[in-house]
């Protein structure tokens, strides 16, 4: 079993940055990829960026040049440095870990005033 905890969330101007940390426990050894989707109601959950165990990073195109995912192996954490945010960035952010099954985080919610 794995937990993910996350942090960093909340109320940023257009324009402005935040960070979001995703501190994972449990049996984390054979995690392959870490990473963060995002949900606002009424639409599905969407992958906004990834990190794979080798460090190999994918981005939705909507955020490419903005965001940047990065992991610290040795805190087992991993960080969404997201800059010059947008309304359209409001969401709640999940941390997801992908080993032998999903897992998911609470959720934090981003939300980005015009």
């Amino acid at each position: 079993q794995v937990q993910l905890v996350e942090s960093g969330g909340g109320l940023v101007q257009a324009g402005g940055s935040l960070r979001l940390s995703c501190a994972a426990s449990g049996s984390i050894f054979g995690l392959v990829a870490m990473g963060w989707y995002r949900q606002t109601p009424g639409k599905q959950r969407e992958l906004v960026a990834a990190i794979t165990s080798r460090g190999s990073t994918n981005y939705v195109d909507s955020v490419k040049g903005r965001f940047t995912i990065s992991r610290v192996n040795a805190k087992n954490t991993v960080y969404l440095q997201m800059n010059s945010l947008k309304p359209e960035d409001t969401a709640v952010y999940y941390c997801h870990a992908h080993g032998v099954r999903d897992y998911w985080g609470q959720g934090t919610q981003v939300t980005v005033s015009s």
